[in-house]
């Protein structure tokens, strides 16, 4: 995996000693008393502490590296407020109306808590809310995306459904049979917002800690005990915001999910034409293939877009030509754009497309499976489990469940190796068929 600095966002949020909100925070040292440990600094995990530190509760966070090391310094920065793989209905015939539409009120209100804790906390991270917009890649996937919209609709969320024209003018680009948008989403800068979350956590009373790899947890008489290199945290409660960075701590949890490694790519700035011609208004736009594409400005006007590699062998040169080669293809650009940044991620992809949380053991609470909506989802997961290790989710829009490896995980965390070219295979039959 590549050091923080490779990645984009890292790089552009460097270390200020002079300036809080981006500051580290200082490596544990000693014993340390809490009433919830959290493990993770990304952004579940702060925001847990955050939110358990608002309401008076003595928390202790630890982060293995850096604030942001994982995922949530290494995503595209899209806020997407509403589910990868579902629609609002499916979740209710799933987990029964009561259950289902209080999982689809999280999601749906995932964005405006992001981007309301940005407001409230005062977090510079570049925070646009325009929009987050899903094209159909074909005009096969227009009717789903139809119904998708109207779905959210019924259910209070601002979004409107977009016809090709629309969705052309819309993008500036022309390969899309229609969409729709979602006006809760937009982008921010990943790392920015985490350290600022870091930042809120701490002065609200939350006590963190980077570079405090936690070794083992073990049972402290009632309750239990995070060991660290040079020191130690025993606390009533414990949350494992690690999502698919559990590794070896918790290893029924990492086989739980299916990692996805994911590549993430930034171009040089384009030129000002180009950026008044592609999304004027700036919006972050993900499109309904089987292998997403994905495209979005950040704040100097690169290109963010990502893939997903099938294999892993030189897979980084492989990704920054394919993805280069897609955003030449698909936004009707002059040139091949020349890649800046290229780095990967892992997300945590559930079978069904639906988060957990998961009661690992007696008062040990894990949040998983963001499927690639973890900025917007995983901001609100973490209220969630906040809530959950207060009180044991009493009324929670996720029911605490028994944690439950997947059958055949060996096998089953090598399902990307098949599935993304057979979906990359489809996509373009598809659009060569109907286009």
């Amino acid at each position: 995996m590549e050091a923080p600095n490779d990645v984009l966002w890292h790089a552009a949020a460097p270390e200020a000693p002079n300036a809080p909100n981006a500051e580290d925070p200082p490596a544990l040292e000693g014993a340390h008393e809490a009433e919830v440990a959290v493990v993770g600094g990304g952004i579940t995990g702060l925001s847990t502490a955050l939110h358990l530190a608002e309401a008076g509760t003595n928390v202790a966070l630890l982060e293995g590296a850096c604030i942001a090391w994982g995922a949530s310094g290494r995503n595209a920065g899209v806020v997407a407020p509403n589910f990868a793989g579902a629609d609002p209905e499916a979740v209710v015939a799933r987990l029964g109306p009561e259950r289902g539409e209080r999982l689809n009120t999280l999601v749906g209100e995932s964005g405006d808590l992001l981007f309301g804790l940005v407001r409230r906390h005062a977090i510079d991270c570049e925070a646009e809310q325009t929009g987050f917009v899903q094209p159909a890649h074909a005009p096969s996937a227009v009717p789903a995306l139809r119904r998708r919209a109207e779905q959210w609709h019924a259910r209070g969320k601002t979004v409107q459904f977009l016809e090709r024209d629309a969705i052309a003018e819309l993008t500036g680009v022309t390969c899309f049979a229609a969409g729709w948008m979602d006006a809760a989403g937009g982008h921010i800068q990943p790392v920015k917002y985490t350290r600022g979350l870091a930042a809120a956590a701490r002065r609200a009373g939350a006590a963190v800690f980077a570079q405090t790899p936690v070794e083992r947890i073990t049972q402290d008489g009632g309750g239990w005990r995070l060991s660290t290199p040079r020191g130690s945290v025993r606390a009533a409660r414990v949350v494992l915001a690690t999502n698919a960075y559990a590794g070896r701590l918790w290893p029924r949890l990492a086989r739980s999910i299916i990692p996805l490694v994911i590549h993430q790519a930034a171009t040089a700035p384009v030129d000002a034409a180009t950026a008044r011609r592609i999304l004027p208004g700036r919006q972050a736009v993900t499109d309904t293939g089987g292998h997403p594409f994905s495209f979005r400005f950040d704040g100097d006007n690169r290109l963010i877009s990502g893939a997903v590699a099938a294999w892993p062998w030189g897979a980084r040169e492989r990704m920054s030509r394919y993805i280069a080669r897609e955003l030449w293809r698909r936004l009707d650009l002059p040139a091949v754009p020349a890649i800046e940044f290229i780095w990967s991620g892992t997300a945590a992809i559930t079978t069904d497309f639906l988060p957990r949380i998961f009661r690992a053991a007696p008062g040990v609470y894990a949040g998983i499976g963001c499927n690639g909506r973890g900025l917007a989802f995983s901001t609100a997961l973490g209220r969630v489990l906040a809530d959950i290790a207060v009180d044991a989710g009493h009324d929670s829009p996720l029911t605490p469940q028994d944690l439950a490896p997947l059958t055949a995980h060996w096998l089953v965390r090598r399902a990307p190796a098949v599935v993304i070219p057979w979906r990359r295979l489809r996509d373009r039959s598809a659009a060569r068929r109907q286009g």
